[in-house]
């Protein structure tokens, strides 16, 4: 008899997975890969990776570390003590924010295990989580594996990308148990004050709220060094319920390491590393040493040097667009441009379009908010040079 072939009964998948928007991220990196695959020669403006390499101090670090042969067993899962002894002191030296390395900091697989993971720490099925839009993604997503309702707050231009607390709706704060914040902001570059933190906070006081601040791009800027949550009038690492993330990956341009911390009060900081004792082993005791080496050279020259790689590329990238029509302000801080579509185009149109008949890869603001479709993200990630080649390609296809 022919051999047959056994039916394979499909799983359904959960209804939590079933609630999320497809990752925008991994579609991009699916519609880029067939380009590639085709023989593109492609510029890639999207996703936010730098392309610069891991300073040789922080790299030389790892190489003893390794060597060691201590670190090739578990890790604290909160964090060997020299690397959150030396997160506390950048926290010190960078923001003049003083915290208890044992109480107040939380080393993280880099800052998007903790903002995903947060949630479950903290909120219960039906609570609201209030999230920027247009923001990144695992704000919401971090929501809805928690089981809770991510409610957004609208983003505007006129208000400089930053959310109106006041005009949230009366339910929706009752009902919030976190709030997001993310100056400087992906997608738009936009930044915030001390005083923007003060309100975010007293609004968060009136309403039971937990603030959480995302600072992934604190020591990329251009200008102004971006504060810290931490720093705003009254705020109190002990009594203020409040938590925020902090990432190497970009200062560090350590993307692939996957090291972070978290500094908040001490209950959100513990209820945080309840739930990682339950999904992870910590991150590779190498890595934190390493790591630790990077904050405590922040202001290295290898460091501080790659901002003005940044500032160059973000000349020719603003510049470039508004010479071919695309609205475009010069970001303060942050390696992202956002920038309007020339005419008001459909951002998915308009950087399909620029994918396949300009071989370049821009992000569609629709993928971060149904309120920005006609808006569009290019990351600073490639050199100067291949960015005035990427307007050239853009110019002819606006």
């Amino acid at each position: 008899m022919p051999a047959t072939t056994p039916t394979v009964q499909p799983i359904d998948h959960a209804q939590r997975l079933r609630a999320l928007p497809p990752y925008l991220f991994a579609e991009i990196d699916r519609l880029k890969r067939a380009r590639l695959d085709a023989g593109a020669d492609l510029i890639d403006l999207g996703v936010g990776d730098p392309d610069r390499p891991t300073p040789a101090f922080v790299v030389e670090a790892l190489r003893d570390a390794v060597g060691d042969p201590g670190t090739h067993r578990y890790a604290p899962g909160r964090g060997i003590p020299a690397f959150r002894a030396a997160a506390a002191e950048f926290l010190h030296r960078r923001f003049g924010v003083t915290a208890d390395p044992d109480r107040h900091i939380l080393a993280l697989a880099g800052s998007k295990d903790g903002i995903s993971h947060l949630p479950l720490a903290l909120v219960n099925p039906g609570d609201a989580v209030l999230v920027p839009d247009p923001g990144y993604p695992v704000y919401a997503s971090g929501a809805v594996f928690a089981g809770a309702d991510p409610v957004p707050m609208p983003l505007r231009p006129g208000a400089g990308w930053r959310p109106d607390c006041d005009g949230i709706d009366a339910d929706d704060a009752r009902r919030a148990r976190l709030l997001w914040i993310n100056y400087p902001n992906n997608p738009t570059g936009a930044t915030a004050d001390t005083g923007f933190f003060e309100r975010t906070l007293a609004f968060a006081a009136r309403n039971g709220v937990v603030t959480c601040a995302d600072l992934a791009y604190s020591e990329v800027y251009f200008d102004d060094p971006p504060p810290s949550l931490w720093q705003a009038p009254g705020a109190d690492l002990d009594r203020t319920p409040a938590i925020e993330f902090h990432s190497l990956s970009k200062t560090f341009n350590m993307t692939g390491w996957r090291v972070a911390f978290a500094v908040g009060r001490p209950d959100l900081i513990d209820a945080l590393a309840a739930v990682k004792d339950c999904h992870d082993s910590g991150v590779f005791a190498a890595v934190q040493r390493a790591g630790a080496e990077a904050l405590r050279r922040f202001d290295h020259p290898d460091v501080t040097a790659t901002r003005e790689v940044y500032r160059a590329r973000r000349d020719a990238l603003v510049s470039g667009l508004r010479a071919i029509g695309c609205e475009a302000d010069a970001p303060s801080a942050g390696f992202f441009v956002w920038a309007r579509c020339p005419r008001g185009e459909d951002s998915m149109a308009f950087c399909a379009r620029c994918l396949d008949e300009a071989g370049v890869v821009l992000i569609p603001g629709s993928g971060f908010s149904a309120h920005t479709g006609e808006w569009f993200r290019a990351a600073l990630t490639v050199e100067a040079d291949r960015i005035r080649q990427a307007v050239e390609r853009l110019a002819r296809v606006v």
